[in-house]
């Protein structure tokens, strides 16, 4: 088994729909997604930037960038974590979610933190 790395960020994400802000019969489908954020790695580090790559069922792709998470750039030690919940609207029911966050390391190190795929669901949609 290797070392922890020096850098090791942990993203782990949780969705739901959200069935009263959706409008199915007009191909409006809005999901929620919580987000934790675990610095696992040995310096602290700050969440600079977010970029998501949203897929639909229809295999549209779009692609999201921008400062931070929710209007914040939080700091995150080691052995702590952030959290935050967001959402998203596809066109269809099904959908997935994976990205990457740019940080910044208290050494001044930049590194990426990558965001593991997700499926946004209404339920029953997926077995």
């Amino acid at each position: 088994m290797s070392e922890p790395s020096h850098y090791r960020i942990i993203v782990e994400a949780r969705s739901q729909y959200v069935p009263e802000q959706s409008k199915p019969n007009e191909s409006h489908f809005v999901f929620a997604y919580t987000i934790t954020v675990r610095n696992e790695g040995e310096v602290a580090a700050q969440l600079l930037s977010r970029h998501w790559v949203i897929t639909d069922a229809n295999g549209q792709v779009r692609e999201v960038t921008g400062d931070g998470v929710v209007g914040e750039q939080p700091h995150v030690k080691p052995g702590e974590g952030f959290q935050y919940t967001s959402g998203a609207v596809l066109e269809t029911s099904v959908g997935t979610m994976r990205g990457s966050y740019r940080m910044l390391a208290e050494d001044g190190q930049t590194f990426e933190a990558e965001i593991p795929e997700f499926t946004l669901s209404i339920p029953r949609t997926i077995h």
